[in-house]
């Protein structure tokens, strides 16, 4: 696949560039360049992403970071069975606690959620970090949501990252979810009130909790570009509606003086 020029594999982590020293300088460089892209192009286009992953996974399947990588591209194209084997791979190289939440959430995206629950309840969530664990929560809400237990979502989300007072970089999200469960078992006062605190937590837009908030109000946006498109479409309108009526005019008046001359 076409590498960018102005990509030139300088731009990643410290660690993965280190992990990348095992390999030939030449191989590194365009395996490195390749991991770039898939950062590059992860959010915008995760198919893009995957298919540069790819090339990395078949350049230096040996390297954790290239697996997790791999891994990372497939779990955002909804590629949830190749995500998890390259996630059990890096963490088979690694050691490496930190991807057990999202290979809980493969299990749910594959349709185990029961194998997530427990996945949620083993010894490796105790060695995840405070982010870690928090997103352990969130994964498993989600696994009891698809089973149907609406009540036990919500039990799941609850705990002192909820409650607490500061803004972490997991609150939005966590609140967001909150509300959201609530909202699934219709207690919709208390909903608003945990969609409005994701709100305030939510300083970087990572979820679209003002949106449900204002939904929730019965507030409806219009978009101002499409005010601007549909104004200048009826102006255009309503000049050929004039041409058009001009037209009939003159037409008339040709065909009231043609019969004007014949009865002459």
């Amino acid at each position: 696949m076409p590498i960018p020029e102005d990509v030139t594999g300088d731009e990643i982590d410290k660690d993965v560039r280190q992990e990348l020293q095992s390999l030939p300088k030449t191989l590194a460089e365009d395996v490195a360049k390749n991991l770039v892209m898939v950062a590059r192009l992860i959010d915008e286009d995760p198919e893009g992403a995957y298919g540069y992953s790819r090339v990395a996974l078949r350049l230096a399947s040996r390297v954790a970071a290239v697996r997790e990588a791999a891994g990372f591209a497939a779990y955002a194209s909804q590629k949830y069975s190749e995500a998890l084997a390259e996630f059990r791979a890096a963490r088979r190289m690694t050691g490496n606690v930190d991807l057990w939440p999202l290979m809980a959430d493969c299990e749910r995206g594959l349709g185990r959620p029961e194998k997530t629950l427990d996945m949620a309840g083993a010894p490796e969530v105790h060695k995840l970090d405070k982010a870690g664990q928090v997103e352990m929560r969130l994964v498993a809400a989600g696994a009891r949501r698809d089973m149907g237990q609406l009540e036990a979502a919500i039990v799941t989300l609850q705990s002192p990252e909820l409650a607490a007072g500061s803004v972490q970089p997991w609150t939005a999200r966590l609140r967001y979810a909150y509300a959201d469960a609530l909202l699934a078992v219709g207690r919709e006062s208390e909903a608003r009130e945990w969609f409005a605190k994701a709100v305030e937590a939510d300083r970087d837009g990572s979820t679209d909790a003002s949106d449900r908030l204002a939904e929730m109000d019965g507030v409806e946006f219009t978009d101002a570009l499409d005010e601007d498109a549909e104004d200048a479409e009826n102006a255009e309108n309503g000049e050929d509606t004039e041409n058009a009526a001009s037209g009939e005019t003159v037409a008339d008046a040709e065909s009231g003086d043609a019969d004007t001359s014949g009865k002459d």
